[in-house]
């Protein structure tokens, strides 16, 4: 995945003419599955929003199956803090022995209000806390969506959508976690940071980002290369031993799978080791 061509309420990638849309939560199912080599053949823009979270991709994976390879997994482990801000919203990653992510949420409304969740992203915790999140938004922006071509299979059994009043949610259902909102940002972040091509250690903690905070986060970990390095591990037993670290500091050319290249839009204000 070399391109992101845009992040305008959702995440799309392009290359060759060709565009992909909404791909964080299909991203996010692999990254929470740990999943990290797989071929993918969709025959449309836009990845399905199925029942608007990961759930569904989860199971259709524990279906199919995983298979071992005998290739050492290559890791990228942050080694200095690494900070974007845009105005009251920000996005930092520190180094953390492990993935975790910790997101903020903040809304003008009764419903939503303030949330926060945080999470060691783990295999189990990513399928039992985080999966089944689905994605929300206010019926205007639901509206939003469908013009410009985005879940278009969008309906109340797949997003929770928010009265225009602010106080009360249309899904006869309800909520499947009384926090859902801020998990289902929590997912979208993990989808998105699935884009630096391999697994990351590092803690995230996100304040009201999106989609666009996320992007930035990564072109700064990328132009930041003495925050981070590549880091090889060997099962032995039932210990982890580093097998192998590759350094960005001595290896200058060797970068993460990532590259922005098609992305066109307003960078955040500050980016900067912090």
């Amino acid at each position: 995945m070399d391109k992101v061509v845009d992040t305008t309420l959702a995440t799309t990638i392009g290359a060759g003419g060709s565009k992909i849309s909404t791909t964080e939560h299909l991203l996010a199912a692999l990254r929470g599955s740990g999943i990290d080599n797989v071929h993918i053949d969709i025959d449309s823009h836009e990845v399905p929003i199925m029942d608007g979270s990961a759930g569904p991709f989860i199971h259709l994976l524990k279906r199919g199956g995983r298979k071992k390879q005998r290739a050492l997994r290559k890791i990228l482990r942050i080694t200095s803090p690494v900070t974007v801000t845009d105005g009251e919203k920000s996005i930092r990653i520190e180094p953390y022995n492990g993935f975790k992510v910790t997101g903020r949420i903040r809304f003008d409304d009764d419903v939503i209000d303030e949330q926060s969740y945080s999470v060691e992203v783990t295999r189990e915790r990513f399928c039992s806390e985080i999966a089944r999140a689905r994605t929300f938004g206010f019926v205007e922006q639901v509206e939003q969506l469908w013009q410009n071509g985005l879940a278009l299979g969008g309906n109340l059994n797949n997003v929770i959508a928010i009265h225009w009043d602010g106080r009360s949610i249309l899904n006869e259902d309800g909520l499947r976690f009384d926090d859902e909102f801020v998990r289902h940002k929590v997912l979208d972040l993990i989808g998105d940071m699935a884009l630096l091509g391999g697994p990351v250690l590092g803690h995230v903690i996100a304040d009201r980002s999106g989609h666009g905070l996320h992007l930035e986060l990564m072109q700064a970990i990328v132009d930041n290369q003495d925050c981070w390095e590549y880091v090889k591990f060997q099962k032995k037993g039932n210990a982890m031993l580093r097998k192998a670290i590759k350094s960005s500091r001595t290896r200058p050319k060797q970068l993460p799978l990532f590259f922005p290249g098609g992305f066109n839009g307003k960078m955040a204000p500050s980016a900067c080791p912090a």
